[in-house]
């Protein structure tokens, strides 16, 4: 059996673990996301990269209705689809690696 205590490495080792990616469309309303890949085309890259929304954007999610999604970077707000927020993979603001 092991003890913790001789082992406090296990524990440091499992928290510095990067955050899994996953769609924007699974945040949750309230949570701040930072965008690290666009799983869409060459079209989506660009209207999303046009829009301020690009890889290392940080945004919030304000508003989810059936499958769209409305978040915020700054002041402005976007409303998206939900198939361009499941393109869009994010991870939580406070883990995100910088770029």
């Amino acid at each position: 059996m092991h003890c913790a205590k001789s082992q406090p490495w296990r524990y440091a080792t499992q928290a510095m673990k990067p955050p899994v990616a996953y769609p924007l469309a699974m945040a949750d309303e309230g949570e701040t996301v930072r965008i690290v890949a666009l799983m869409g085309g060459m079209g989506l890259d660009r209207r999303m990269t046009e829009m301020g929304l690009n890889v290392g954007a940080e945004v919030t999610v304000r508003n989810r209705q059936g499958g769209g999604i409305v978040v915020a970077r700054g002041e402005t707000r976007f409303a998206l689809g939900g198939g361009m927020a499941h393109k869009i993979m994010v991870v939580p603001a406070l883990h995100a690696p910088d770029h």
